[in-house]
């Protein structure tokens, strides 16, 4: 069995604690065990999951991989240190806030000679899959993707715009590289509202 450990309980971690408990029959699952969760709030047990401390989570030596699920600026912090530990790490899309952190990561999961995946889970969904058949071989003339949400707490999400960036990976995923021409924010605190446009540009203009 391949022990794991699920950081994080938000919808996500919830959802990879309720999955890792209850496998599905003859799937790769079945070779995992979960020993815990580890959450800066008290738990005790969720589904008969327990909860466990980071370093417990870090210093076990049958626990061989974590599944991060926090809030985006956390993300390569908690990486890097189960790295550091000598543990295989599947994290949550944005890896990280910025290119240079996410190549860092890459390179110190290459020299540890660990893995390290990062999920984007709204891609693997049949409703995405559907899309991307539906726009294959179509040249794209013009779009707009619109989204709307609860105002995130920037100092856990990160910049608004990576609130959004996994939507702008599924734009990348269906019609490749883009480029940003022009963005622009509005707020207003007074009715907690905030609004991002951008526009991009595909590869042939």
């Amino acid at each position: 069995m391949f022990g794991t450990v699920v950081v994080g309980v938000g919808i996500a971690g919830l959802a990879r604690i309720r999955d890792l408990m209850n496998p599905m029959p003859s799937s790769p699952s079945e070779h995992l065990k979960l020993f815990g969760f580890v959450s800066r709030r008290s738990f005790g047990n969720i589904n008969e999951a327990k909860q466990i401390s980071l370093e417990d989570a870090l210093r076990n030596k049958d626990i061989h991989a974590a599944f991060i699920s926090t809030e985006n600026r956390s993300h390569e912090e908690t990486i890097r240190m189960f790295l550091e530990a000598g543990k295989h790490v599947l994290v949550e899309y944005p890896m990280a806030l910025s290119a240079k952190a996410a190549h860092e990561l890459w390179e110190m999961a290459e020299q540890k000679d660990k893995v390290l995946h990062v999920e984007h889970i709204e891609l693997l969904t049949e409703e995405y899959k559907q899309l991307k058949k539906e726009v294959a071989g179509k040249d794209l003339v013009k779009g707009t993707l619109h989204f709307t949400g609860s105002v995130l707490d920037e100092n856990k999400s990160g910049f608004p715009a990576f609130s959004g960036i996994a939507r702008l990976t599924w734009l990348i995923d269906l019609f490749g590289d883009l480029t940003v021409t022009s963005a622009t924010r509005e707020k207003q605190k007074d009715k907690n509202y905030s609004r991002m446009t951008v526009h991009f540009q595909t590869a042939n203009k």
